[in-house]
This record gives C-alpha cells, sequence and structure tokens, in this order.
C-alpha cells in the first residue's frame, strides 16, 4: 500500500504541476494555477497518514516506510525549488518571458551554488531521520532495522553530496575560455554582437 502511495504522490506531483503551469500560462487563470500549486504539500501530508496509519494498524516497519520517509525529505527540500525552476522555463517558454537565469559554471559562484543546493540536501536528510526517529519511538519494542537502515541513507547521500559540493569549493571549476562569468553563470556577450 505505502509504495503505491509514494508512486501515486510521485505522480500527483507532476500532474499538478503541469496543471498549475498550464492553467497560468496556457489559459491565464492565475488564481487557478496558484490553487493548484499550493495542493502539491497535500500530497505529503496524505503519504505521511497513510504510512502512520500503516504502522498503527500493526504493520512491520520495513523498507517502503523509509522510502516513504526519504520521499517526504526531498520534496520539503527540493519541492519548491523544482516547482519554481519549472515556473521559469514555462514562463520562457510558453508566457513570453526572459529566460531563466542559468546556474553559474565556474569558480566561486559555482561553489556558492553548489553549497546551496547541499543545504537543500541536508535539509531533506533531516526531516526523513527525523521522521523515521518519530515512526521508531511510535513503533517502540518491534523490530525497527530497516527505519533505522534508512536513517544512514540519508546521512550518507548528505554526506556524499557534500564532499562534492566542498569539493567545487577546495578545486574550483576553471573557465576554460578565461573569461569570467557573471552571477548568473553566463558568459557576457560581446559588444557588437546585436547591433
Amino acid at each position: 500500500m505505502v509504495v503505491a502511495l509514494i508512486i501515486a504522490c510521485e505522480v500527483g506531483f507532476w500532474v499538478l504541476l503541469a496543471l498549475g503551469l498550464a492553467a497560468r500560462y496556457l489559459l491565464e487563470w492565475r488564481r487557478t494555477s496558484v490553487f493548484l500549486l499550493l495542493c502539491e504539500p497535500v500530497l505529503e501530508l496524505v503519504l505521511f497518514a497513510a504510512t502512520a496509519i500503516d504502522l498503527k494498524n500493526g504493520a512491520e516497519p520495513g523498507w517502503e516506510h523509509g522510502l516513504a520517509a526519504l520521499y517526504i525529505g526531498y520534496t520539503v527540500a527540493y519541492g519548491h525549488y523544482t516547482i519554481r525552476w519549472l515556473d521559469g522555463h514555462a514562463a520562457h517558454r510558453l508566457g513570453g518571458g526572459p529566460p531563466p537565469v542559468k546556474p553559474p559554471r565556474y569558480g566561486r559562484a559555482r561553489a556558492a551554488h553548489e553549497g546551496r543546493l547541499w543545504v537543500r540536501t541536508l535539509l531533506g536528510a533531516a526531516v526523513a531521520c527525523a521522521l523515521l526517529q518519530g515512526a521508531v519511538w511510535y513503533v517502540g519494542d518491534g523490530d525497527v532495522s530497516s527505519l533505522r537502515a534508512f536513517q544512514w541513507v540519508a546521512i550518507r547521500v548528505a554526506a556524499i553530496h557534500g564532499l562534492v559540493a566542498l569539493g567545487y569549493l577546495i578545486w574550483p571549476k576553471k573557465d576554460p575560455a578565461g573569461t569570467s562569468e557573471g552571477a548568473a553563470g553566463r558568459r557576457p556577450e560581446k559588444e557588437g554582437a546585436h547591433r
């Protein structure tokens, strides 16, 4: 049941996102778009409640409960970021807006960008570990080894991503052309290119 609900929540996330962006940019229904996008967190609440009910009804804690916690942690940390990123692309493609700003590719700006992404991963891992710890306390004396294993998965993912982000800080990627990039992450255009 929990695995099917995780899949349904993931599909629901993308369906609500597509409907929200279509309502905003194709139909120009701003309020409907906001309503649809605000329904996104409801999916995580439904998954959380279903997982808690499953454990309350005597289900043995298993990998599916750990996966549900990781999924909720990921969407808490990266859900808004993903929506904002796709909204920028939809505004450009469908709404005639400016092209979205690309993340920086080189130097300290890239290291800072990677550091901000790592903070999101750390938040997701913390949420997942907190939910899993709550499940451990909730189950009590039962076998909670699978829940503990998923806590270690979350911690390892955050640690590995942290090492990658640290690598960008210690060994910053240099622009092969030797030009400096702005904060937008794109090389400056030549002055006479559009004249």
